[in-house]
């Protein structure tokens, strides 16, 4: 192991990925050496699980390096992850953000389990965040954390209690961080949080993240592509729905956080919005943005979940016309109201996750055939992959210049990407 650079393993959403690039600099300014870091996601107990899994394996890799634990999971559950042998230390989501805490673990070993092996702060306390400034992920595409935390408190989730209360990152920070990543060449950037569309509520004025997406794109002329990762569909305001309409640089892709197609089942999982608000969303933004596709998160197997119930999930993925689904079988989470509900048997939550993912599988099928004979502007994530304007993996049979945006011509489609030739 390089004892100049630390380790990192990152498990869960992209925000969390956000971090750990943002933890690499922290580290690497600090000069912290010999370590392995867990960066966690507590979204599922099979998170939980597959955390706990990758500690115990990079121990085994990794036997005399210092092994930390981060990340949701850690900030939710500090003593049990200290309880395993193979963690040294365990560290909130507050603290892996902070110089403070890397430059304190490269004062040297005394630091590191010594006297205190948990160093995990109250979450609910934070009340800012900051707009960390990293330079992005690769030579294409990066990511911009413009919010933190969540307010709302859904039945099935446990990840307010890793993240805290919602708070927003000044516009004029967002600004400054995009012109940065502009000026070193990235192509899109992608704007993330864990409640997005809260953004702004914490802030002078109250704006809301249609503000923030049209000020970027007045503020930022020479940003290509600007992209929004999960939004909640309810909360989308005027603005917002206004740059779906006119600002081509908003990319066509939304990934939406419905759940559920089941009003009932939406009331007893907490959230805001009924299946009519999902539909009547999508066909406006639809309206609005023709080219428009979403991806959604949705939930097999809730408690009390009944066939018919289900079944409305199914239909909600052709009646608001779903192309990328993400797919969570249920499982419950520990001090959560609907771990304590009535529990579908795994068998019934299994075959359902299967059928919601055959489901997606047909959408994504039907919208890749669509795009045969078209042009799309793909950005190039690899010399021979790229991504068309809604998110559609593209392959092509010769080099491409890595990071540009350029036009090609769709000649087919092969499993779930299309092939293209550069026109």
């Amino acid at each position: 192991m390089d004892r100049s650079v630390p380790k990192f393993t990152t498990l869960g959403c992209r925000l969390n990925a956000y971090e750990t690039e943002a933890m690499k600099e922290l580290s690497a300014a600090a000069g912290v050496e010999d370590a392995v870091v867990v960066n966690t996601c507590a979204v599922t107990a099979e998170a939980v699980r597959k955390a706990r899994q990758e500690i115990r394996k990079l121990r085994r890799a990794n036997p005399g390096a210092r092994l930390i634990v981060t990340g949701c999971a850690a900030q939710t559950d500090p003593d049990s992850f200290a309880a395993m042998d193979e963690v040294d230390l365990v560290i909130g989501n507050t603290e892996k953000m902070q110089p403070g805490t890397w430059a304190a673990m490269a004062a040297g070993p005394d630091f590191i389990g010594a006297t205190e092996k948990v160093r995990v702060d109250d979450i609910m306390s934070v009340t800012e965040t900051a707009g960390h400034l990293i330079d992005g992920f690769g030579r294409h595409r990066a990511y911009v954390q413009v919010q933190n935390g969540c307010d709302h408190r859904c039945t099935f989730c446990i990840i307010p209690f890793g993240r805290g209360n919602s708070r927003s990152v000044p516009a004029g920070v967002v600004v400054e961080q995009i012109r940065r990543l502009v000026g070193r060449g990235f192509n899109e950037v992608v704007l993330t949080g864990v409640d997005l569309t809260s953004w702004g509520a914490d802030l002078p004025g109250g704006p809301r993240l249609g503000d923030l997406v049209m000020r970027i794109l007045r503020l930022v002329p020479d940003l290509p592509r600007l992209r929004i990762s999960s939004i909640d569909s309810i909360e989308a305001d005027e603005n917002l729905m206004q740059a779906i309409a006119t600002e081509p640089r908003l990319m066509p892709h939304l990934h939406l956080s419905l759940q559920a197609g089941d009003d009932m089942i939406l009331k007893r999982m907490k959230r805001r919005h009924l299946r009519d608000d999902a539909i009547r969303f999508c066909e406006e933004a639809l309206t609005l943005r023709p080219d428009m596709t979403f991806g959604a998160d949705i939930i097999a197997g809730f408690p009390t979940e009944t066939e018919a119930m289900f079944e409305n999930s199914m239909k909600l993925v052709a009646q608001c016309d779903l192309t990328w689904l993400h797919v969570f079988p249920y499982s419950p989470r520990p001090d959560t109201p609907a771990a304590r509900m009535p529990q579908v048997d795994g068998k019934t939550i299994r075959d359902r996750a299967a059928r919601l993912r055959a489901a997606g599988a047909a959408q994504v099928k039907r919208h890749l055939s669509a795009q045969v004979g078209r042009t799309h502007e793909v950005l190039l994530e690899h010399p021979r992959m790229g991504r068309t304007e809604q998110f559609a993996e593209v392959a092509f049979d010769s080099d491409q210049p890595e990071g540009a945006i350029i036009t090609a011509a769709i000649t087919g489609a092969d499993g779930d990407r299309l092939m293209a030739r550069r026109v």
